[in-house]
């Protein structure tokens, strides 16, 4: 038996959706939070338990680390699973829960400090050998600096926050000219979504590819990675779709991206489920991007080519217990691609589209996953992200993960609300994404 005995998932969406049911194959009570505009949200309605916290607003709801924390004592939670996004990357209430004897599930606070700040992340992993970004040791923290430096290392460059995430706080400087607008900009949003505005500086790799390894770290000094994602499908910093393995991998390549992940998480006293972002470019050289201290949004397709229950080990790893299997037990079978499905209109700037779902058929058929926390007759609050599903299907081939994926978008209808399936459908039969050779800069070439 796992000595936690109920879970709070201090998150919405899909993502409490998943974890509820991932504790509920444990065998573990599950209690949920929620806004007064998620009266009616599925995580409400399946969990044991449900409190509201606050109004719509994420400041006096999912982000009000004490109202979070009254909620666990509220509902005799002994744990809190924070998802991602919200609260899940945030030291202060690692801290506050283990200050409250309720245990974090992921890393120690102290962990997340080091690896939060960006800036500082790299500096961890330069020393711990892990091939890095060429850039500024730290944070720079005036203009003048960060101008010297941009001279020194010569454009193009990238700006970018130190306590950054999502694609916050970051810009493209290709020349002297575009540098104060863009450093201010930068500072500006840091400082609006991090309340932290300093910068760093980081020399722009052309056309890479962004590959994600997928870590598990226990708390008795093991540490294994599940392979890759390729992340690259990306429109203004953000993941439209993902896959696995990536069609640039051999296998001498995995071995060393992912040896260099687990020296990556191991020098920095990681644990529980985390993600080593590096970017590789044109001719395979791969360089340490930053470390994300969640679950990350894309973890099914890792979930679909090992069989492993990423949340359910994180739960897990949090209780005490050792890592099941170690990195010869790790094998990738076949092909996953998710396709995060947003409500927004694609043909109005992808601006979000609220609303009632009038009708909605989910796709189905072997090989293929959905997860949501959406339902005919369900309103989609203007409050929060607009993803409001994520589409996995798993093939044998990537050629047939394709096909699949294009079945499953064609079978995908929400009425009542517009949303990017037919985006995505164009982008799983565009010419370059069937080749593969396709990088992070490809979506904002032909979309802009």
């Amino acid at each position: 038996m796992l000595k936690i005995k109920k879970v709070l998932i201090a998150n919405r969406g899909e993502i409490a959706v998943r974890v509820i049911r991932a504790c509920r194959e444990l065998g573990i009570s599950t209690a949920a939070i929620y806004s007064t505009a998620d009266r009616s949200a599925l995580h409400a309605q399946i969990a044991d338990s449900a409190v509201c916290i606050g109004a719509a607003d994420s400041k006096k709801s999912y982000l009000d680390m004490n109202a979070v924390i009254t909620a666990c004592k509220l509902t005799g939670s002994d744990a809190v699973h924070p998802g991602f996004g919200f609260l899940s990357e945030n030291a202060d209430f690692a801290r506050l829960c283990r200050d409250n004897g309720i245990t974090f599930i992921g890393p120690s606070p102290e962990c997340i400090d080091r690896l939060g700040n960006k800036a500082a992340a790299k500096s961890t992993m330069a020393k711990a050998g892990v091939p890095v970004i060429p850039g500024s040791d730290g944070a720079l923290n005036s203009y003048d600096e960060i101008k010297s430096f941009c001279d020194k290392i010569g454009y193009p460059v990238m700006i970018k926050a130190s306590s950054g995430g999502g694609g916050r706080g970051i810009r493209r400087v290709n020349n002297p000219s575009e540098l104060e607008t863009n450093v201010n900009a930068a500072r500006e949003e840091a400082l609006n979504y991090f309340g932290d505005g300093s910068l760093y500086v980081e020399k722009f790799i052309v056309d890479p590819k962004h590959i994600e390894f997928q870590i598990l770290a226990d708390n008795h000094g093991n540490a294994v990675h599940l392979g890759e994602r390729d992340c690259s499908m990306q429109r203004r910093n953000q993941k439209v779709l993902e896959e696995t393995p990536s069609p640039i991998m051999t296998a001498e390549l995995r071995e060393k991206m992912g040896n260099a992940a687990v020296k990556a998480a191991k020098a920095a006293g990681y644990t529980n489920a985390g993600t080593i972002e590096f970017l590789v470019d044109r001719d395979l050289n791969y360089y340490f991007m930053e470390m994300n201290t969640r679950i990350q949004v894309e973890h099914p397709i890792t979930e679909a080519v090992t069989g492993v229950d990423l949340v359910a080990e994180q739960i897990r790893i949090a209780a005490g217990e050792k890592l099941p299997f170690s990195q010869g037990d790790i094998a990738l079978r076949g092909h996953s691609i998710e396709c995060r499905i947003n409500a927004e209109d694609p043909s109005k700037n992808f601006r979000p589209n609220p609303g009632k779902i009038e009708s909605l058929h989910i796709p189905g058929g072997p090989g293929v996953r959905v997860d949501s926390a959406v339902y005919q007759g369900y309103t989609i609050p203007p409050y929060y992200d607009s993803m409001i599903a994520k589409l996995i299907v798993h093939a044998p081939t990537r050629e047939q993960a394709i096909m699949k994926m294009r079945r499953s978008l064609a079978e995908f209808i929400v009425d009542g609300v517009k949303t990017n399936i037919d985006f995505e459908l164009s982008l799983i039969t565009d010419p370059v994404f069937l080749t593969g050779d396709y990088d992070i800069g490809y979506l904002s070439r032909i979309n802009g």
